[in-house]
This record gives structure tokens, C-alpha cells and sequence, in this order.
């Protein structure tokens, strides 16, 4: 028997315990997220650099919005597992237009969002007090449908926006107590490497820690000494499956 929507919630939520990451190989349609399952996934995760490549778009909102949609449709009802889904920053600066995607995510069945603090269509990021009034108009609309929705409040402070990670983290620091307090379940940190940052994250932030897997992050059983609870796998799987197709198919071809 199919899972509920609340069944997936629950046990999406349930799988982040700090110090026991769980692993998310990013999926980008229905038949990678049905392979991944296969493999032994708890949940579904997308990419949205993956799900905008494979459709023939860059990455940065540059997909369009109902064709994410579309997308995420098909691989909740042609799977039985939690999905979260990578939204960038939700195709929307204000808090009324955020809510209105935000709420068809919700009608489609996912159960999570990846939502980042970088000004996607901009420059920069978000300051606190905003993106914090942005998190807390995902959480309202969730608890206006009476929907558990694990919001993984995402922050680029170690993606392209200066070169001292130790300032890094402590920004990273408040920013995950406001976020937290504006009602995110999860902090997601890509492109911190460090295991000396990481771990002052994940001891300084009371929300459950998620890193990204790339070159110079240590492996699992570091990053589940320092109390990380959700490894993710980014754009990786995809580079990899066309890396492989491209391969295969240049064999075939000579």
C-alpha cells in the first residue's frame, strides 16, 4: 500500500539525526529517482542544476517554474518515497508569490524543499531579516494546508561569496539560529570543506546539518563524527550518468 503524504513527512523528517547522516543521491526525473529507490534510497532528493541540464537549461531559475512542476509530479506519482525538492530560491523575491509556488509543491506531494538565501536573479544574498520573513511565509502556508514540510533552509555563504571561511561561519552561525527560528527544519551548508567548520556548525547550529559531497569534503565517517545528519550528492549523479552515456555511446559510434 502507497504511503501518505503524512507517512512520507514523517519519515522524511525522521531520518535526520545529527551524528547518523543519512545519504540523499540527487535524482533529476521519474526514472533516475525510480533507480536511485532501487538502490536502496530512503527518500528522493532533486538537483535543480541536474533537473535544469537535463532539460536543456542552465541552472539558476532559468527552467521554467511549471516545468519543474511538471517534473516533480511525475516522480511522486510514479514513486513510493518522500520527495524533497531543490527550489532554488522558489522563482519569487516576495513573500505572497513565494507562498503561491511554494503551495503548489505541496498539491503536487512533495514533502521538503531545499530554499537558498542566495538572490538567485541578483547578486549576493539575502540579508537575515528577509530571508528570514521568506522561511517563515513557506512555513505558514505548510501550516495553513496542515501539512508537515521539511524546509532545508540552504545558505551560499561558502559558495563564490568571499574567501575567509572562519567569517563564514560565523555568519552562517546566526543565520542558522534565525532561520531555525523562523521555522526551518534543516540547515544546508554547501561548499564548506573543513572539517574544523564543519563541526563548529553543526555544534553551534541547533538544526540538523547537511553538506554537500565535493572535492575536499571529507567522507562519511568524518562528517558523522562532527555530527552531520544529511549527506547530499548535488549535480554529481547526473554529471556521472553522462559522463557514462557519453562513454558508452562513442564506443558504440566508432
Amino acid at each position: 500500500m502507497a504511503m501518505s503524504y503524512a507517512e512520507k513527512a514523517e519519515r522524511f523528517a525522521k531520518l535526520h539525526i545529527k551524528g547518523a547522516p543519512f545519504v540523499l543521491y540527487n535524482a533529476w526525473d521519474a526514472g533516475s529517482a525510480k533507480v536511485i529507490l532501487e538502490a536502496g534510497a530512503r527518500a528522493i532528493a532533486t538537483s535543480s542544476w541536474a533537473v535544469a541540464e537535463a532539460q536543456g537549461y542552465r541552472d539558476g531559475e532559468n527552467i521554467p517554474r511549471d516545468l519543474v512542476e511538471m517534473i516533480i509530479s511525475q516522480i511522486v506519482t510514479t514513486t513510493d518515497g518522500p520527495v524533497s525538492v531543490d527550489f532554488e530560491g522558489g522563482y519569487a523575491e516576495d513573500e505572497a508569490n513565494l507562498s503561491t509556488n511554494v503551495s503548489r509543491l505541496l498539491e503536487i506531494g512533495a514533502v521538503g524543499i531545499n530554499f537558498e538565501d542566495r538572490v538567485v536573479k541578483g547578486k549576493g544574498l539575502y540579508d537575515i531579516d528577509q530571508q528570514a520573513r521568506r522561511i517563515a511565509a513557506i512555513r505558514a502556508i505548510a501550516e495553513r494546508k496542515g501539512l508537515a514540510f521539511f524546509i532545508n533552509a540552504r545558505t551560499d555563504l561558502f559558495l563564490g561569496q568571499g574567501d575567509d571561511p572562519a567569517r563564514a561561519v560565523d555568519e552562517a552561525l546566526v543565520r542558522g539560529k534565525a532561520y531555525r527560528d523562523a521555522g526551518a527544519s534543516g540547515f544546508f551548508v554547501p561548499g564548506v570543506k573543513e572539517e574544523v567548520h564543519i563541526g563548529r556548525i553543526c555544534e553551534g547550529v541547533e538544526l540538523p546539518v547537511n553538506v554537500m559531497v565535493m572535492d575536499g569534503v571529507p567522507p562519511a565517517k568524518r562528517l558523522r563524527a562532527l555530527g552531520v545528519a544529511r549527506i547530499s550528492y548535488g549535480a554529481l549523479p547526473y554529471t556521472d550518468a553522462m559522463s557514462a552515456l557519453k562513454d558508452n555511446a562513442s564506443r558504440a559510434l566508432r
